[in-house]
Formats: structure tokens, sequence, C-alpha cells
């Protein structure tokens, strides 16, 4: 019996206003500092700092994001996760959901999360760690 090995679940199709994400960062723009979103958040230019998304993160094609960021949702990766010959600990991004790392990604940043999808041809160069206990968030700059 012949077995059709399908590359469909190596495809992410997502669809940013399906999924009611209510902030953006548009193309060619940068945004630095403290920051806090609700209702989730769509970069797709540069996010450098620190802070927290109140749902979904999706960093897209193109999009840079560093520095240290909660997501209290998923977080969905097509472009880069930290800057290119930084420190893993540069960027951190701690998912309090499911990281889905898609073929196009780059990350060198630490990823932690509940759970991680990685896509065939990601390129996942930072470290990745799980949420042990969901129940006790820490804060950022606290060990998990």
């Amino acid at each position: 019996m012949a077995v059709d090995i399908s590359k469909q679940q190596d495809k992410l199709d997502i669809d940013p206003i399906g999924m009611n994400i209510v902030n953006r960062i548009a193309p060619d723009s940068r945004v630095s500092g403290d920051v806090s979103y609700s209702g989730g958040l769509l970069v797709q230019g540069d996010l450098s700092g620190s802070g927290q998304i109140n749902g979904r993160l999706i960093v897209w094609h193109g999009a840079q994001i560093q520095g240290q960021f909660r997501v209290l949702g998923d977080l969905y990766v097509f472009g880069r996760v930290g800057n290119v010959g930084a420190s893993a600990t540069d960027t951190v991004i701690e998912c309090y959901g499911t990281a889905y790392i898609a073929s196009t990604a780059s990350t060198t940043g630490t990823i932690v999360a509940q759970k991680l999808r990685l896509y065939e041809g990601a390129d996942l160069q930072g470290p990745f760690r799980t949420i042990k206990n969901i129940h006790a968030i820490p804060e950022l700059d606290q060990k998990a």
C-alpha cells in the first residue's frame, strides 16, 4: 500500500482580519519603546523595545521584532525575531499560547511558549523553551 505524504501540513495560512487583529504596524514603519496592545498586533514594519500584546502577535513577511515581549495569545512568525549577529538573550518572546514559526521565518532570539509548531524551511537559530506552569505567569525579567 502506497502512502501519499502531503506537504499541506507544512503550509501556514492566516487571515489577520478574520482573526480580529485590531492593531497594526505598517510596512516601512518603526515603533520602539515600551508598548502595550489589546486586541492583537500585526507587525509589517519593525518593532523594538518591550511590552505586552493581549491577543495574537503576527510578525509578517519582511517584518522584524526585537526586544522583550509577552504575548497573551498565539504567535505567528513569517518574518524575523531578533537581530542578525545579536545575542539570543537580546530578544525574548514569551508566548502564552502556540508559537507558529513559518517556513519564511528566521529567529535568532529566544522563544518561550506553551507549544511550538515549526514549519519546514524555518530558520530557528535561537533557543526555544516551553512554559511549564501556565498558571504562574512570571515577569519578563524573571526566570520561567
